[in-house]
């Protein structure tokens, strides 16, 4: 049954609503503060196939519009009416799960004693066991140290919970009774969902929304290939880096190639490295997932506001993710920090794509989710609580300045207030604002990141802040707009007791510490010295841009008077009458410039091809032993501190051997 448009719009908005519906009583009776505060969590509707045919659009988290349940209910078998399934593994559930600390819960809804459709709700809960408090870290190298892996079972049994699944639950978190009020907000949402799906089906008809689940995602389908089909069609390379891999100083590639054509965008990742020894892995299955096509997702609904969510959007999305890379892990890899790759996986979609549309795709993102946990001790057991999850801002776009503090890149958190946090964690909050000078100059600057500093008020307390990036490679600008400020984490600056991190696993903290975490700012478009005197102005006026960063970055000379900052227009004329000559490094930043003059594509293209005709297990071995070799000629803190020629000369001349010899012994090497 094919439903006529009127129909299909009348039952499609009440679908969407029903979601809505779910995720306002998800959050509504949830006792964790990531899920209530931060809004860690999503509700949708499914079809018989899977497929997500109806998504909330003003609440939850938005990116996972393209995941299906289809895996984890074929793995748990037959369902009966009450049934509810629970998982967290994102290897048994086909990648619905995509951390252990997201847990899954999946309900069938059943009509005359058919299935008519899925109801599906997660939530980020606080702790799911593990080798550190809230579970993630970045330094674990396989999956089992991230806690307790659930594959699809029965939370719900004909509509009674399974005491012994729940008691599992509780023995293997140090939150039990945090994750027990948010299993039954999820409980209760599901049920919201099936009450209002029933109502649906007696208003119109089993048949019809039957129809509608179908109709729905082939609608949105046919509006995605229409939104793609106005890019320039061809093939467009870009390549990103992660600063580290948490476990050695060695950079992590992500390479991707867009092809477009008619409608039709097939993302190859090729030249990406392999997965790593550490919890920055991606569990996709070979699939266009989530967690690889978030930027495209957001790119169609920028060229079509009206567009459905759901699955249809990314049905015109074809991937290649080689096996066992950091974009297509096989377990028991890590994957814990699975979203630092995939906010570079967001930049480097966005990069490609920007050739196709450079007037539609901004400058890099901030590139960075931190989730800031504090974990204390109380003798009534832990309280681990995230603080604050912090991002900086987004690039700037032509025509538009990037948005300060604020990214929803991969997800679109929202901030814990200032009250709420001090209620439920033992630290006094000293700052949290904007990052005045982080973000990238240009013609449309790019959005600023954060600053947020807090005293610990516990003893005995202990921090993690995963997802910690940007700290080394600068959010990149375009069209000669600068890169943005990187990232900072510091604790007692100032003090005789300063010290500076850059990723850390956990950290003890002493009462009277005081932390401050600065994040990345964003990429600037165009020329900054092409920036209007009033903008400028103007963002010295609101604390964004310092006195010398305009003069510096910008060209243009302010001076503070009674009545406050005014240009001094003569000067200006002389600033800008001098503009530096264009730098192509600005745009990147120096470490990044000074990192591909030694480890340049074709060379590192190479290396990659190599490393994939080894076994996946020795593939991030010997891919760190090669870059170690070649850092050892170049200077301690490379890129930061520079190279003379000579040393680089002599680095690409053993980056070329280590190649030739790895190239010559894999040549009879079957990968696998």
């Amino acid at each position: 049954m094919r439903l006529d448009p009127v129909t299909l719009e009348i039952i499609g908005n009440k679908l969407g609503a029903l979601t809505e519906e779910m995720c306002l009583t998800l959050q509504r009776t949830s006792r964790s503060l990531y899920v209530k505060e931060t809004a860690d969590f999503a509700c949708a509707l499914a079809g018989p196939d899977g497929t997500f045919t109806a998504y909330p659009r003003g609440i939850g988290v938005s990116g996972f519009v393209g995941l299906n349940v289809r895996t984890a209910v074929e793995r748990a078998g037959p369902l009966s009416p009450g049934d509810v399934l629970i998982t967290n593994d994102p290897y048994r559930s086909g990648g619905l799960a995509t951390h252990l600390t997201d847990i899954q819960l999946i309900e069938p809804y059943f009509h005359d004693g058919e299935i008519i459709g899925y109801g599906w709700a997660f939530i980020h809960c606080s702790d799911i066991g593990g080798r550190v408090p809230s579970s993630l870290s970045p330094t674990n190298d396989e999956i089992f140290q991230e806690g307790l892996q659930i594959p699809p079972v029965r939370l719900v049994r004909g509509g009674e919970r399974v005491p012994e699944v729940a008691a599992l639950l509780a023995a293997n978190s140090r939150t039990p009774d945090a994750n027990e009020g948010d299993l039954r907000a999820m409980l209760a949402a599901l049920r919201t969902g099936r009450e209002r799906l029933a109502a649906v089906v007696a208003a119109h008809g089993a048949d019809r929304v039957r129809a509608a689940h179908a109709d729905l995602v082939e609608y949105s389908a046919g509006k995605a290939a229409a939104a793609l089909a106005g890019l320039r069609d061809g093939g467009y390379r870009f390549v990103d880096l992660l600063d580290d891999d948490a476990v050695s100083p060695v950079p992590v590639r992500i390479s991707v190639t867009a092809h477009l054509a008619g409608g039709a965008l097939h993302l190859d990742w090729t030249g990406t490295d392999p997965q790593v020894a550490a919890a920055l892995n991606i569990a996709t299955h070979g699939r266009a997932h989530a967690w690889i096509t978030t930027r495209v997702l957001a790119l169609i609904c920028t060229l079509d506001p009206e567009i459905p969510l759901n699955g249809g959007i990314i049905r015109p999305i074809t991937v290649t993710a080689p096996q066992g890379s950091v974009v297509n892990a096989t377990a028991p890899a890590a994957v814990g920090i699975r979203h630092a790759t995939a906010s570079r996986v967001n930049d480097a979609l966005g990069g490609a794509l920007g050739q196709a549309a450079r007037e539609v795709l901004p400058a890099a993102s901030s590139g960075l989710v931190v989730p800031v946990v504090v974990a204390e001790q109380h003798a009534s057991g832990q309280n681990v609580q995230v603080l604050e999850p912090m991002v900086g801002g987004t690039g700037a776009r032509y025509d538009a300045d990037g948005v300060d503090g604020r990214d929803s890149g991969i997800s679109n958190l929202s901030n814990n207030p200032v009250e709420t946090v001090e209620t439920e964690i033992g630290v006094r909050v000293l700052r949290y604002a904007l990052r005045p000078d982080s973000g990238g100059p240009g013609r449309w600057r790019g959005g600023t990141g954060l600053e947020l500093s807090f005293e610990v008020r516990s003893d005995d307390a202990r921090l993690l802040a995963r997802g910690l990036e940007r700290l080394l490679f600068r959010p990149w600008g375009v069209a000669g707009g600068r890169s943005g400020a990187p990232a900072e984490l510091v604790v007692n600056e100032g003090t005789p007791e300063e010290r500076r991190f850059g990723k850390i696993d956990m950290l003890g903290l002493r009462r009277g510490d005081i932390v401050t975490l600065r994040t990345s700012g964003a990429g600037g478009y165009g020329d900054p010295f092409d920036r209007a005197v009033e903008e400028v102005l103007a963002d010295v006026r609101r604390g964004v841009v310092s006195l010398e960063a305009a003069r510096r970055d910008y060209g243009v000379a302010i001076t503070v008077t009674a009545d406050g900052p005014a240009a001094d227009e003569a000067e200006t004329d002389r600033l800008r009458a001098a503009r530096p000559p264009a730098d192509p490094a600005a745009e990147v930043g120096p470490e990044r410039a000074a990192w591909d003059a030694v480890f340049d594509i074709d060379a590192v293209d190479r290396l990659v091809a190599a490393l994939f005709r080894l076994p996946i297990p020795r593939r991030h071995a010997r891919r760190v032993a090669v870059y170690t070799t070649v850092l050892a000629v170049l200077p301690e803190g490379f890129p930061r501190t520079p190279a003379a020629p000579d040393e680089v000369a002599a680095a690409r001349r053993a980056l070329a051997a280590e190649i030739d010899r790895l190239t010559a012994e894999t040549a009879g090497e079957t990968a696998g």
